[in-house]
């Protein structure tokens, strides 16, 4: 009696393991749900968190917590510029009454995060100093507003702005100040012309390194720890973009050793974070995750490393950091793809979540249109039964 019944004691505690389990990972939908109820006092955190998540593409509060942990880990200094950034935009969002949906996914703070994020480490006054937080705050809030005016242009085609707010807002501020300026001096950025001598030999962990790293390098972060904890957030919410973040950056690494690239920057990941985000991006998130579409994810990833190559040498004669600009032109290139591999599909913006929610979102979809198909089909059959009798009818009259 004992051994019958214990599967029926164990299968209760694992479906409630598993629902525990559930409620945090994912989106965290039943959260979100709660959260839209609560004060602003309690939405604008999770709207923050969630902001600093979606660098990655990922929505979920605590995955950006890890995240937020894994930059103090780094630099507390450019942690700190990163959560005021990532505020400072969301709070922009609000007060111009921009999408509510938009604002509590974060969808109007991830490009803050970038931005405090990028020019406390492009700025060479070194760490602590606080006048920096004045531009900081004042790029933060032109965030949403440049966010808003390009969706309006990338609606049409049903398209998403990723992080070109980042890009514009980050080298416009380098543009205006540059290496001399008084208050606000930025890195030194020279062409990029020495090449790697082929001739030397890789350090083999320090390569196997660089994966890992280079998904930090999203953020900045040179540090192994910090990527380590950004990874774990990512898992946290997806296996499925955590398994594409590293790919990715492996893809970026073995580019920069085919085109003889400085080891120092394959090492720090330069090579990578690029890559990263593309195949993330093709990989499951705005594409449903086939066979087709995972290749043609690492596909976009060797891509966009070959344009890393290209624009960061085209930026750097004009003393400006290549940022993001490789992902998104190498994406979005993907993304207006015209296929009629019904294995290649794109979804619409409003219905794109994670990778596992959207491989779900499709087959019920399919269900959908195979339920409709078939009650169509029933309604024809008795629309034509009738006119059969009719016919029958009409030739026994006929006879008669």
């Amino acid at each position: 009696m004992g051994t019958s019944n214990r599967p029926s004691q164990e299968a209760p505690a694992c479906s409630s393991l598993l629902r525990v389990v559930g409620f945090f990972t994912g989106d965290m939908q039943h959260f979100g749900e709660w959260v839209k109820r609560q004060s602003v006092a309690i939405q604008l955190p999770d709207s923050i968190l969630r902001g600093v998540a979606q660098v990655m593409f990922v929505n979920n509060p605590l995955s950006g917590l890890l995240i937020l942990i894994g930059l103090f880990l780094q630099n507390p200094w450019w942690g700190l510029n990163s959560l005021l950034g990532t505020a400072v935009s969301t709070v922009s969002a609000i007060l111009l009454r921009l999408n509510r949906e938009a604002v509590l996914a974060g969808l109007y703070g991830y490009n803050g995060t970038l931005v405090g994020m990028l020019m406390a480490i492009f700025s060479t006054k070194g760490n602590w100093y606080w006048w920096l937080l004045v531009p900081n705050v004042f790029m933060s809030m032109m965030c949403p507003v440049v966010s808003s005016a390009l969706s309006s242009i990338a609606i049409k085609w049903d398209l998403p702005i990723f992080t070109l707010p980042f890009n514009i807002l980050v080298c416009l501020h380098v543009a205006a100040t540059g290496a001399t300026h008084p208050y606000f001096p930025q890195v030194d950025i020279q062409p990029k012309i020495h090449l790697n001598d082929s001739r030397e030999t890789f350090d083999i962990p320090q390569l196997f390194l660089s994966v890992p790293i280079g998904v930090g390098q999203v953020f900045g972060c040179d540090s192994p720890w910090t990527a380590g904890v950004i990874l774990l957030a990512l898992l946290l919410c997806s296996p499925t973009i955590c398994c594409h973040a590293m790919l990715g950056s492996a893809a970026g690494m073995c580019v920069g050793i085919a085109l003889a690239a400085p080891q120092r920057d394959i090492y720090s990941g330069l090579w990578g974070y690029n890559s990263v985000l593309s195949c993330i991006a093709i990989g499951g998130v705005f594409y449903g995750l086939t066979w087709q579409s995972h290749t043609l994810a690492l596909t976009c990833a060797f891509f966009c490393a070959y344009m890393t190559s290209a624009i960061s040498k085209l930026m750097s004669v004009l003393g400006l950091p290549a940022c993001t600009w490789p992902f998104c032109l190498s994406t979005l290139i993907f993304l207006l793809l015209s296929s009629e591999n019904p294995a290649i599909c794109r979804l619409p913006l409003s219905a794109v979540s994670y990778p596992e929610e959207n491989r779900c979102y499709l087959k019920r979809l399919k269900v959908s249109e195979k339920a409709q198909n078939s009650s169509q089909e029933g309604a024809s059959v008795e629309i034509e039964r009738p006119n059969v009798q009719l016919e029958v009818g009409n030739d026994h009259n006929d006879s008669v």
